[in-house]
């Protein structure tokens, strides 16, 4: 998805308070960028509103932050 696209469809998610959606576009977001530090900053959101939602992706969005040294 395009990143303006995703920003909007980020807003969206926030003001709806839907946290699973939320996880999914910043996963996306993560999977997206060309910066490492970048994508773990979105991968980090995504972890957290992940595990807020109780979605299964948690362990995943997880295993990357710690591929990249970013969680042991």
């Amino acid at each position: 998805m395009p990143a303006n696209l995703l920003d909007t469809a980020l807003v969206a998610a926030h003001a709806a308070r839907d946290g699973a959606e939320i996880a999914r576009l910043y996963h996306q977001a993560g999977d997206q960028s060309a910066d490492l530090d970048a994508a773990c900053f979105f991968w980090t959101n995504a972890y957290v509103f992940a595990l807020e939602a109780g979605i299964a992706d948690a362990e995943l969005i997880r295993s990357k932050l710690v591929a990249n040294g970013r969680e042991v």
